[in-house]
């Protein structure tokens, strides 16, 4: 048994140091082929296998670069994978809103048909009352149209005192035109005195104060119509809105009765001994090719003529059903009871909150008045802290700017040219030519708008500089 077992041995090694010559050698090896003697045939041997490790690294490395260029591919196909995943659903979605959509306008369209049918078949509303809010609007419409004004607005004292003077200087210069005779009136008008222009300004500012009246009076009236009207608008609405209604309803008692909707979750009510019987025969009499009509006939003569002891099974059916039928109203009628019950509750939670936001509606609203009230009291005190400052005559004033000191010489030559020209056109006129001025012209005036300010500054520091003083002065007194 041991020699056998010591022939087999060595074979074994045989075959596995054949599959090791693959793997690279350890120390241990390395160190014994240096120590054995080297032959000719094994130098051969030793050159052929660095070439073929050499050639065996270059297909692993290659392998791996395949390796990770098809991880990258993998994870790039996952990400595209991924997107397309995500598009897709995106689609789907959009997909199923616009068939929602569809849905909600099919059900619309529907809707809107049976609508349209209902008032077909209603007859023409004929309201019984008078739209008194039109002829009110088509009086305004004609007092516009005719121009009817109560009181004209008053003439400057100027215009006053022309009226005057116009036929004396008409009969003394007879050939004189009109742009002439105005001119001379506008000279003799800057000769006149103050006394001889009182009265003139006298009746000025008294017609002024009575259009002033007429005009306040007026746009109280518009007012007050307009929010008549207001009223009228919401009382005619209610009113035919009523009458609408009250139409409706004669027109639907007219016509057909429209049937109740049936709840679905409510019990159906059992039948009865003989429509079990009915259900039970009439498959045979269809087999037997009756018609529909011919059926209750025959079913209702066979139940007549039917023993107690043959109607009591059906009977006991029906008895059954009928108390399951109760039992179910009962849980029916306590479930819809409690609905009932739920249903209140919600509604007067819903009231709390209505009232509390109603409450703190009211809140903001009272504190944006108090807001505007500290506001405006701010803006007087300011606006008293300011008088009271400016209210020192000895304080410099601050200077016009370049634009003022143009149109106050602007504005004596326009008045001069045309007298009796009105504000409105004077203040255009002067805006015009204050756009139209020259570079050179405009630097003249900016140059005086600068040397007034700075003699301003000085001023102010000197009055600033006197003011210190007496303050120290009061000081050292007291």
């Amino acid at each position: 048994m041991g020699g056998t077992v010591v022939a087999e041995v060595p074979t074994k090694r045989g075959r596995g140091r054949r599959a090791l010559k693959e793997k690279t050698p350890s120390t241990n090896d390395a160190n014994i082929i240096i120590a054995t003697p080297i032959s000719p045939s094994s130098e051969k041997a030793a050159q052929v296998v660095p070439s073929k490790k050499k050639q065996d690294s270059k297909k692993q490395q290659s392998f791996e670069k395949e390796l990770l260029e098809m991880q990258e591919m993998l994870q790039q196909m996952r990400l595209e994978k991924e997107k397309t995943e995500e598009l897709l659903k995106v689609k789907d979605e959009a997909l199923k809103l616009k068939e929602e959509e569809l849905e909600n306008r099919g059900r619309e369209q529907e809707k809107l048909q049976t609508e349209l049918k209902k008032l077909q078949k209603l007859k023409e509303f004929k309201p019984t009352m008078n739209l008194l809010v039109l002829k009110d609007n088509e009086e305004k419409k004609d007092k516009k149209k005719k121009g009817c004004s109560e009181k004209k607005r008053s003439s400057p004292p100027y215009i006053l005192w022309m009226k005057d003077q116009w036929n004396e200087i008409k009969k003394a210069n007879p050939e004189a035109e009109f742009k002439e005779i105005s001119t001379m009136l506008g000279a003799k008008w800057k000769t006149v005195s103050a006394e001889e222009k009182k009265p003139y300004e006298g009746i000025y500012h008294a017609e002024k104060e009575a259009y002033l009246q007429v005009i306040a009076k007026e746009k109280r009236e518009t007012e007050a119509m307009r929010l008549l009207e207001d009223e009228q608008k919401q009382r005619t609405a209610m009113e035919l809105l009523e009458q609408y209604m009250q139409f409706k309803q004669e027109a639907e008692k007219d016509g057909k009765k429209n049937k109740k909707e049936k709840d679905p979750l409510r019990p159906r009510h059992p039948m009865s001994a003989y429509f079990l019987f009915t259900n039970d025969r009439r498959a045979a009499l269809a087999a037997e090719n009756k018609n529909f009509l011919e059926v209750p006939k025959i079913t209702s003569e066979e139940w007549k003529n039917m023993t107690e002891e043959q109607k009591r099974p059906y009977e006991e059916m029906a008895k059954k059903n009928k108390e399951q039928y109760a039992l179910e109203m009962e849980a029916y009628k306590q479930k819809k009871d409690e609905e009932a019950a739920h249903f209140m509750k919600e509604e007067e939670e819903q009231m709390k909150l209505q009232k509390q936001e109603a409450l703190q509606l009211l809140k903001k609203k009272e504190k944006t008045e108090n807001i505007i009230k500290k506001t405006k009291q701010n803006r007087q005190k300011k606006k008293q802290n300011k008088d009271d400052k400016n209210s020192d005559p000895n304080r410099p004033k601050k200077p016009a700017s370049s634009f003022i000191l143009l149109s106050k010489e602007a504005r004596k030559t326009l008045q001069e040219e045309r007298p009796g020209i009105s504000t409105s056109t004077l203040n255009a006129l002067v805006s015009l030519k204050w756009k139209e001025l020259s570079e050179e012209d405009r630097q003249f005036w900016n140059g005086q708008a600068s040397k007034a300010m700075d003699a301003y500054k000085k001023e102010l520091e000197e009055y600033n500089k006197s003011l210190a003083a007496t303050a120290c002065q009061e000081q050292k007194t007291e």
